[in-house]
This record gives C-alpha cells, sequence and structure tokens, in this order.
C-alpha cells in the first residue's frame, strides 16, 4: 500500500521560502513519478511540478516556474519541492501525489495515490 505523508508547509511572509517534504512508503518507486499539486479555497487541484523517479526529470507550471524546485532523495524516499519568493497567490493546501510509469502529467486524473496534504499561507 503507497503512502504519502507531506510535511513543511506552513505561514510565511510574501518572499519568503519553504520546503515541503513528501515521504513516500509501500513500495520501490524508481518506476514512479511524483507530482506536487495544489488547491486554493474555491479553486480546482491544480499541477505545481512533477519528477520522474529514475531519471530526475521535471515539469513545472508556468506559474511556479524559476521559483520551486522539486526533488527527490532516493536514500529517504523522500520527495521534496523548494519554494521560493512565494506570493500570496501561492497560498493553498499542498498535495503529493504519485503515478505508475515514466511520463509526468499534470492531470490529477492520471495520479493513483494522494497524500493528505499540507498547508501553505503567504501572507502579504
Amino acid at each position: 500500500q503507497v503512502q504519502l505523508a507531506e510535511s513543511g508547509g506552513g505561514l510565511v511572509q510574501a518572499g519568503g521560502s519553504l520546503r515541503l517534504s513528501c515521504a513516500a512508503s509501500g513500495r520501490t518507486f524508481t518506476s514512479y513519478v511524483m507530482g506536487w499539486f495544489r488547491q486554493a479555497p474555491g479553486k480546482e487541484r491544480e499541477f505545481v511540478a512533477g519528477i520522474r523517479w529514475s531519471s530526475g526529470s521535471t515539469l513545472y507550471a508556468d506559474s511556479v516556474k524559476g521559483r520551486c524546485t522539486i526533488s527527490r532523495d532516493n536514500a529517504k524516499n523522500t520527495v521534496y519541492l523548494q519554494m521560493n519568493s512565494l506570493k500570496p497567490e501561492d497560498t493553498a493546501i499542498y498535495y503529493c501525489a504519485a503515478r505508475s510509469g515514466g511520463t509526468v502529467y499534470a492531470s490529477t486524473q492520471q495520479y493513483d495515490y494522494w497524500g493528505q496534504g499540507t498547508q501553505v499561507t503567504v501572507s502579504s
């Protein structure tokens, strides 16, 4: 059973940084793609970034490109999302997701496993 546990959210001022973590367990993830999504109040869940575990290839949403970096630590089975220059519009619940396969998709429908989410609040 795949389990994903996010951590690292919190309250930060605009311009600040946060690093989110997603601890993955339940199987070997070398053939998986890991994604970060977010959902703001009243809005649909949207793609933020994704990484192919085996190769480390990445994909970013235009809204975070240049400000966020997704990475993974094979030894810790953990995926990170480093977020810099945070803006109030980045406020949302951030979710970690996983899918078996080699393609990084931006659609929530392509992901089979989800964490419970971690709240990120950016104050102006």
